[in-house]
């Protein structure tokens, strides 16, 4: 429905409309303030009210051409009308509906346009001058960044900046902001309020087809699901269970019938829904899990049924209150044949709360953190659902109980169907990386304003100044820049792949940074609050909320240690796919064999040189990296090789055996892959000005993390004592180089104050 631009009423709108979409959003206060106000003028025309609410949809925002269009006959309008730039809005659209055919408004028309204009909480005049272009310039920032904040924020927001922008703008929306100490319940509906506000502006299906409401954009998702984890991590939780695992299950794992049926409802959560694959007696071990599904051809139905009390599904996101169907997994069983863990639609609920026959919810109640998300236990007592109702895409049963799959082998068939676990666990690393990024926030500015001590009779001195705050501080800073870079170009390459190309190589690296991202969000929040002294424990700093909320981050979506040894496992055996078949004992002569190789004498130049620039270069930071991965890589396989050969010890005990040492080389190799993002991050850099303040950060987080294993690098010879004195030295002087840039890179992550909502970092007074 188009506007007539010439009509007075809609003429007298038109300021209202032009301040609506000003910033490209909607945010849902304003929509619903401008429909509940416009469809209550009785002076409108019925018409013109219908025209105009229907350009006030939030998922509808006019084209670029339209709005050009509106500020073009305002602007036109303006002119012929008798205004100045210090008129309100309200007057404007008066004014310019007497100017256009000399019409005179209603004196309620003015009255309803003045509360309407009040009701948006705008300032009037200074939208009329800054459309009039008599805006004044702005003032001057109130402290000089050492670089182009604006241009390290367009950097970090990368490809999606403008969704990321709209967003923020978003929750910064009274509709999101945080209540005071909600209890659970109350929590949980209003995270289920905010994330039915995040579906009508469409962010739910970005990674569903454009068929069903979606951009079939996988990596526009998780980049609107790192961005809402600047504000609420339960919202954000909740979103991804919503969104991302139970809609993305029926995306990847359902053929076209189960997309027409479900896939548009999911993604406007007009049907909440669960992910439920753990179990409390197996947890990480999905292939053992106890749930079944026999088929009864009979029926064409399938029976799903909990055979123990302990076999019940634990921890499933939106069971407790609100889920009405769930993907569960369970061990499908037909024609008398075990065909292992496959997907099921399972009702569990109706719409108005009762459980569905024959199954059991319990509440798992309350919980360190993310208590805004109803975490809940299913049962299923021999419970019926169609033969349909199997997510069918890599597996089907024909109605006679036939058993057909395009995937022979059912180890490659189990890994694909959990390959929909890959996205979650990367959207996981980025939403408790964006915590990190609050909290460093949070405690650098809060350094760099508080003072405590100093020279007598001189003012006392900034606490981020200091040796030892600088030291807990930056390299967290550092480490939380490379990781951003590492995980950015993980997810690309995640989101590039085909429904049918292998993710072996991604899945390897998606477990490795998963481990590495949220320990690295674990640490950096406690040294946050420690940094930020009794301030930091106040729960209206956020400090506190954010470490609850994330402590969970480590173990949820893969155990990080678990994570760590299937990195391993993989390294042993050249990431799996070359060598499917060889036996533990053939990885890890193979390992011997091939790594052995690449290990040369070590040169002295690198034990022994200790000038800044050598310590600082990419060529001796990468080497250490690599060496240390693949020296651990050898030792791992030597340790492996002796066991199974001269101890005669069977090849799981040996894997057992030496776990300690595999979770150590993961995390050797994680680290090693963090760090050459960063670097071919910044050799890819288009903006020269950002050159510095990153590579100045890469130097830091390359040479910390070498400093902090200094006992490998000794006893392996890599380097010599005066070396290692050099390298704490250096650290030191990148970190007195790096905090006059500290605030700007923070500032550069661009997290609203709505969202951090810590006086220490946000109000100048403290």
């Amino acid at each position: 429905m188009s506007l007539d631009t010439a009509h007075p009423q809609v003429r007298s709108l038109l300021p209202l409309l032009y301040v609506a979409w000003a910033d490209g959003v909607l945010t849902p206060s304003e929509a619903d303030t401008l429909h509940a106000q416009i469809r209550a003028q009785d002076w409108l025309d019925d018409e013109v009210r219908e025209a105009v609410c229907a350009h006030l949809d939030p998922q509808s925002p006019p084209s670029a051409t339209q709005y050009f269009r509106w500020i073009r006959a305002l602007r036109e309008g303006a002119a012929d009308a008798p205004v100045t730039a210090r008129c309100s809005l309200a007057e404007l659209g008066v004014q310019m509906a007497a100017a256009g055919n000399g019409s005179t408004l209603p004196d309620a028309s003015r009255r309803a346009l003045a509360d309407i204009e009040a009701a948006l909480g705008v300032d009037g005049e200074e939208l009329v001058a800054d459309l009039l272009g008599e805006r004044p310039e702005p003032e001057p920032p109130r402290r000089e960044a050492p670089f182009d904040v604006e241009a390290m924020t367009a950097l970090l927001d990368g490809p999606h900046a403008e969704l990321r922008t709209h967003i923020r703008t978003l929750l910064q929306d009274p509709v999101f902001e945080y209540p005071e100490a909600p209890r659970t319940e109350a929590y949980r509906e209003q995270v289920l309020a905010w994330c039915e506000r995040l579906a009508e502006q469409g962010l739910g299906a970005l990674g569903y087809p454009e068929a069903y409401g979606g951009e079939g954009d996988m990596e526009k998702f998780i980049a609107a699901f790192e961005t809402l984890a600047e504000h609420d991590l339960s919202m954000v939780i909740k979103f991804g269970v919503q969104f991302g695992l139970f809609g993305g299950s029926i995306h990847r794992l359902g053929t076209e019938k189960h997309h027409e049926k479900y896939l548009r409802r999911a993604g406007t959560l007009d049907l909440p829904g669960c992910f439920a694959m753990t179990e409390r007696a197996h947890g990480s071990n999905v292939r053992e899990l106890e749930t079944t599904a026999h088929y009864d051809a009979d029926a064409e139905s399938f029976v799903i049924d909990t055979p123990r009390h302990e076999a019940h599904k634990e921890w499933i996101g939106n069971a407790a209150a609100h889920g009405q169907l769930a993907t569960v997994f369970a061990q499908l069983h037909t024609d008398g044949a075990h065909h292992g863990v496959h997907a099921f639609l399972v009702p569990i609920r109706s719409a108005d709360g009762t459980p569905a026959p024959g199954v059991r919810i319990e509440d798992c109640g309350e919980k360190m953190g993310l208590n805004g998300v109803d975490n809940g236990r299913l049962w299923f007592d021999e419970v019926r659902i169609p033969r349909e109702n199997l997510l069918d895409r890599f597996a089907t049963v024909q109605p006679d109980g036939t058993y057909e799959s395009p995937i022979p082998s059912p180890g490659r068939r189990f890994f694909t169907m959990l390959s929909t676990l890959i996205g979650g666990r990367i959207s996981v690393a980025r939403a408790g990386l964006s915590a990190a990024k609050s909290g460093l926030t949070i405690a650098v500015r809060y350094g760099a304003r508080r003072r405590q001590f100093g020279p007598k009779d001189e003012a006392e001195v900034p606490l981020l100044d200091y040796r030892t705050h600088k030291r807990r501080l930056l390299p967290k800073l550092a480490t939380t820049y490379a990781l951003h870079f590492a995980l950015d170009d993980l997810t690309q390459r995640f989101a590039a792949k085909g429904p049918e190309e292998p993710l072996e190589k991604v899945e390897a690296e998606a477990n490795a940074l998963k481990a590495y991202a949220t320990w690295h969000t674990t640490d950096t929040l406690q040294e946050a609050r420690e940094a930020c002294g009794g301030q930091g424990y106040k729960a209206d700093n956020r400090i506190g909320a954010l470490k609850a909320d994330t402590d969970v981050f480590t173990t949820f979506e893969g155990d990080n240690t678990v994570l760590l040894l299937q990195v391993a496992k993989g390294l042993l055996s050249d990431f799996r796919r070359e060598f499917r078949d060889m036996n533990l004992l053939g990885m890890a002569r193979f390992v011997v064999d091939e790594v052995a190789t690449r290990l040369s004498e070590l040169n002295p130049v690198v034990t022994r040189t200790t000038d800044p620039e050598h310590l600082r270069s990419r060529d001796f930071q990468r080497f250490a990296f690599q060496y240390r991965a693949d020296r651990m890589l050898l030792s791992a396989g030597q340790r492996l090789q002796r066991r199974i050969e001269n101890e005669n010890m069977d090849p799981f005990d040996a894997f057992t055996d030496v776990q300690d040492h595999l979770v150590q080389l993961a995390h050797a190799e994680a680290e090693r892959v963090v760090y050459d993002r960063f670097v071919a991050a910044t050799d890819e850099l288009d903006e020269d000005s950002l050159r510095d303040p990153l590579t100045r950060l890469r130097q830091l987080f390359g040479l910390y993390r070498i400093e902090q294993n200094l006992d490998w690098f000794l006893e392996a010879g890599v380097v010599e004592r005066s070396k290692s004195k050099a390298i704490r030295g250096e650290v030191n002087a990148l970190c007195d180089e790096v905090r006059p840039q500290a605030e700007a890179l923070v500032d550069a992550f661009g997290i609203p104050d709505a969202c951090l909502a810590a006086p220490i970092a946000t109000d100048d007074r403290y």
